[in-house]
């Protein structure tokens, strides 16, 4: 004869069962302070009296080797502007997926966005926020080949609203200075989209997304002119990495022969082997970056309190 507690205890377990089996199993998030996504009405309310705040990721959706997932520009993005606003007041407001990756339509997944779609859209969505209360941008640019878009929002923003926008990257590099003198970056090896950096920061953010076993070396085929330019590159030579990069990684129909696929078997760009990446290389970039971040939204806030 079963007790009462026994039989209660069992009733309990047989409900949170049912229960359990009626949610979706795939589900795995947890909800997260200032993400937006996550957040009901109220309480965007509840932050806007305590900051005017936008943090906007700008990503992609592109391929980045055998080893790092099509979203990794996205994940890149959201994961380290989630950090930021845990230890500042901001909201983090994703709007696009996708971005402007033509030069990597070789490789199948990739989605690219014309700059006209894509600055119009994070316009308009800034000027929504802006409707809210919303009255500082920052734009975290977490895929290279958005830069000058970033740029022009920004600058729109700036010319035809009455909210200010900055370019997050410029903070960063303003701290950065301010903290200790810019010294040329040298490096060994060339290591840029899918390598080693970018591996490693994948493997510290989102770890069960990466597939470290189907890392590979490749050897690169450059044109002739960015083969010579390279060792300057990889040197830290300013005008060489301005001029490597205006002609580096393009689409194929401009015949400059630099897309991801005419460079590069696997359309990791870069001398290195991705398998030399680890977790700890990803978390101390990450929190090198994070750090930066923070110290400059706190230095806007006490140059320009919220009213």
């Amino acid at each position: 004869m079963l007790s009462h507690v026994a039989l209660t205890l069992m009733l309990a377990t047989v409900v949170a069962g049912q229960a359990l089996a009626q949610t979706n199993p795939l589900w795995r998030e947890e909800k997260i302070k200032g993400f937006l996504p996550h957040m009901t009405w109220p309480e965007v309310r509840e932050l806007l009296s305590r900051t005017d705040m936008v943090l906007i990721p700008v990503p992609s959706i592109e391929q980045h080797g055998p080893q790092t997932p099509m979203g990794t520009d996205y994940y890149a993005g959201v994961e380290q502007a989630k950090l930021i606003a845990q230890r500042t007041d901001v909201l983090v407001a994703p709007v696009l997926l996708a971005g402007q990756s033509p030069y990597h339509m070789d490789f199948p997944g990739t989605i690219t966005l014309s700059s006209q779609t894509i600055q119009q859209v994070y316009f308009e969505a800034a000027q929504s926020l802006i409707h809210h209360g919303f009255r500082r941008f920052l734009f975290l640019n977490s895929h290279a080949g958005n830069q000058s878009i970033t740029r022009f929002v920004v600058d729109r923003i700036n010319q035809e609203t009455p909210a200010i926008a900055v370019d997050l990257g410029d903070g960063i590099d303003a701290m950065t200075r301010a903290a200790t003198p810019q010294a040329p970056t040298r490096t060994e090896r060339f290591d840029r989209h899918g390598g080693v950096g970018e591996t490693a920061r994948a493997m510290y953010l989102f770890p069960s997304l990466v597939q470290i076993d189907k890392a590979q070396q490749v050897t690169l085929t450059l044109p002739p002119d960015l083969a010579r330019m390279l060792p300057e590159v990889v040197q830290g030579d300013a005008a060489a990495t301005l001029v490597f990069l205006a002609e580096g990684l393009k689409p194929t129909g401009t015949g400059k022969h630099t897309s991801a696929a005419e460079m590069s078997a696997t359309g990791v760009w870069s001398e290195r082997d991705p398998r030399e990446a680890t977790a700890e290389q990803g978390r101390r970039a990450t929190e090198t970056f994070v750090d930066a971040a923070v110290r400059f939204i706190e230095r806007w806030k006490a140059l320009r309190p919220s009213p």
